[in-house]
């Protein structure tokens, strides 16, 4: 950063300031980490030289939740090293649709957003509806979510996939076992400063009223944009902001996000990830099954990892699944497998 013209590419310097900044925040975690290391030690030397074991109990009581306490820490530092790609430690774009199975897929892409919200909430991210599409009789048909925070597109990438419920469906009078799926799409939150190269003609840009459930607060002006890519067939669409300006914004970065996601997959697994290539919304193509009936169970399939408490997973709780597909993927990288 100190050497002359480095000034000069805003491109290239912004990107490495911005590496400079997630390493320093690393170092100073691990340093903060070191700290709570030695106050640690300490504690458990002043606990030993107490010859009362009245005297001791307090003290080994707090030893304990503190070592708790930083064991937890380097559980989630183990896990932050793990997010290496260009965009892990920044937003994220996840979108949601319903696959096979109607009005019950739907009410499923529902719960999905819900168990999404949940988890954001859970980490301190900021959640904001990009787009939503309500079911004909009940749920989402679609929806497209940002999630704000930092790591937040490092740790929801492992959830890009189809996911399956099997449950006695509601919405059946004979109550008899039904099997949804929905997609989840991730994607990376871009800024306007990444550099991707779009041309104006490539682009058909649509405009059309926005409305909410129920076909309240619709606006009264065509402030919705749906922006079709004609090279590559991506359709993104934005309505959460009354301004169409503000909405075709929106819709642009989403775009970004997508083409960037395309770029990467192919150097990832070497092949074109355009949406009309991946793999149906249906059995078979699974990435995750949720089972409510008739027992309970959350199973990934990449990676093996089970939990029986289905009604923790749906409010939010999937930081077990997570870190087991990073870790996963880790081993894997580093065998050369």
């Amino acid at each position: 950063m100190l050497h002359s013209g480095f000034w000069d590419n805003q491109e290239i310097s912004q990107k490495i300031t911005q590496r400079v900044a997630n390493l320093r925040d690393r170092v100073a975690d691990f340093k903060e980490l070191e700290k709570d290391f030695g106050d640690l030690g300490a504690l458990i030397e002043l606990g030993e030289e107490e010859e009362d074991e009245a005297e001791a109990a307090p003290v080994a009581a707090e030893a304990r939740g503190n070592l708790a306490s930083f064991t937890r820490k380097v559980a989630g530092m183990e896990l932050e090293v793990l997010l290496n790609g260009p965009y892990d430690r920044g937003d994220a774009i996840v979108s949601l649709h319903a696959g096979a199975g109607g009005t019950e897929a739907q009410d499923w892409v529902e719960m999905l957003v819900r168990m999404y919200t949940r988890w954001a909430e859970r980490h301190g991210f900021k959640v904001e509806v990009l787009d939503l599409l309500q079911g004909d009789e009940a749920g989402i048909k679609s929806a497209t979510i940002e999630v704000a925070g930092a790591n937040a597109y490092g740790y929801l990438l492992p959830e890009k996939g189809v996911h399956r419920l099997v449950r006695i469906s509601p919405f059946d009078a004979a109550g008899r076992r039904h099997t949804s799926f929905a997609s989840v799409d991730v994607l990376p939150q871009v800024d306007d400063n990444v550099n991707v190269k779009i041309n104006q003609e490539d682009l058909k840009v649509d405009t059309f009223r926005s409305g909410g459930a129920g076909g309240q607060h619709v606006n009264k002006t065509d402030s919705a944009v749906r922006i079709t890519h004609l090279p590559t067939g991506i359709v993104v669409t934005c309505q959460n902001e009354r301004s169409q300006l503000s909405n075709r914004l929106t819709a642009m970065k989403m775009l970004k996000a997508k083409l960037i996601d395309i770029e990467l997959s192919k150097k990832e697994a070497e092949i074109a990830a355009l949406r009309e290539n991946q793999q149906g919304i249906a059995w078979g193509s699974q990435i995750r099954s949720y089972v409510f009936h008739p027992y309970s169970l959350v199973k990934d399939h990449r990676t093996g990892y089970e939990a029986g408490n289905i009604s923790a997973v749906m409010d939010g709780e999937i930081d077990h699944f997570i870190a087991a597909y990073l870790k996963e993927k880790a081993r894997t990288v580093s065998s050369g497998c």
